[in-house]
């Protein structure tokens, strides 16, 4: 029996790029769920009559029925309110968490063993509203957030240096918005530190356009991004279902991991097959102390005006 993968709000931009990616590496069968269940068929099988042109055994379901889900070793959350130029992450909170309230039953229900990669924004709020709303342990609750920052980081870097981004490994923590804290003493290219690469207003240039990313993209395109975020759930999702240990930065429940306790906070974590395997805690020093604290308090702004 294949594994099996559940993408929920699958119809929208990112859950189609998280399902396609999926589906296109033959990871598991993939179910797409969406309240626009007609779209979310059609997208189902666009992307499953791709398996046979790249050799994929996946098979690719879509529609608004969560019975379809039950037994699913990963739910993908992509649903949500998508952001609008000029607005915010944190301007979306309300409307997405009403959008958690309605899916964590179902998450209960049909999908009780699941790990969950909560996605939409404001992402760290909205994990900690899914860890309480469901009670699943904070081991199988994993924000997206990190791994996408730290592209967004690695690709400036890139453009700044003119080198592959396969020699760039980015490090950035905190929560997933304009606090977020990338940390250039322990970003590398092919181990050399960036602060040796670069001056430091060019690294606090790169560091400023990474918290922006987001707002960037939509303003370009008047919607959020779905590429790359639909890619950086996607590569969580190998983790989980390959068992690979690999250590990747994500929104978890700290308890007191990092001086943080009670909330969702990107870090980096080892991910396999049970979700958060462990957190990895790096020494900082004191002004990075301060950044990610300062970001851990935006984070809980957010998390009190929903009640979590």
């Amino acid at each position: 029996m294949n594994r099996k993968v559940t993408v929920v709000g699958g119809a929208g931009n990112v859950g189609a790029t998280v399902a396609r990616s999926i589906a296109e590496k033959g990871l598991a069968d993939v179910v797409i769920i969406d309240i626009a269940a007609q779209k979310a068929a059609g997208v189902a099988l666009d992307i499953y009559e791709t398996c046979p042109i790249i050799g994929s055994d996946s098979r690719v379901i879509g529609g608004d029925s969560w019975e379809a889900a039950a037994g699913s070793d990963v739910v993908v959350i992509t649903s949500g309110k998508p952001r609008k130029p000029g607005m915010s992450r944190d301007d979306l909170v309300k409307d997405n968490f009403a959008i958690m309230q309605s899916i964590a039953p179902n998450l209960v229900k049909y999908t009780p063993n699941a790990i969950v990669v909560p996605v939409a924004n404001p992402l760290d709020a909205m994990c900690q509203a899914l860890y309480k709303l469901t009670g699943f342990p904070r081991e199988r609750v994993i924000g997206m957030a990190g791994v996408l920052d730290s592209a967004r980081m690695s690709t400036f870097v890139a453009m700044e240096l003119g080198v592959s981004v396969q020699n760039i490994n980015s490090f950035v923590l905190g929560g997933h918005g304009d606090t977020m804290v990338p940390l250039p003493r322990l970003s590398t290219v092919s181990g050399i530190p960036l602060t040796e690469l670069l001056s430091a207003d060019r690294i606090q240039a790169i560091g400023e356009r990474t918290a922006n990313g987001g707002a960037e993209i939509t303003k370009l395109v008047g919607t959020s991004a779905w590429y790359a975020p639909g890619q950086a759930a996607a590569e969580m999702v190998e983790a989980i279902l390959k068992d690979k240990k690999k250590v990747l930065p994500c929104s978890v429940f700290l308890q007191g991991e990092y001086g943080i306790d009670g909330l969702f906070v990107g870090v980096p974590v080892k991910l396999g097959a049970s979700g958060v395997e462990q957190i990895i805690q790096v020494k900082l020093t004191a002004e990075e102390d301060a950044a990610l604290k300062k970001s851990a308090g935006a984070v809980k702004e957010l998390v009190d005006v929903i009640g979590c």
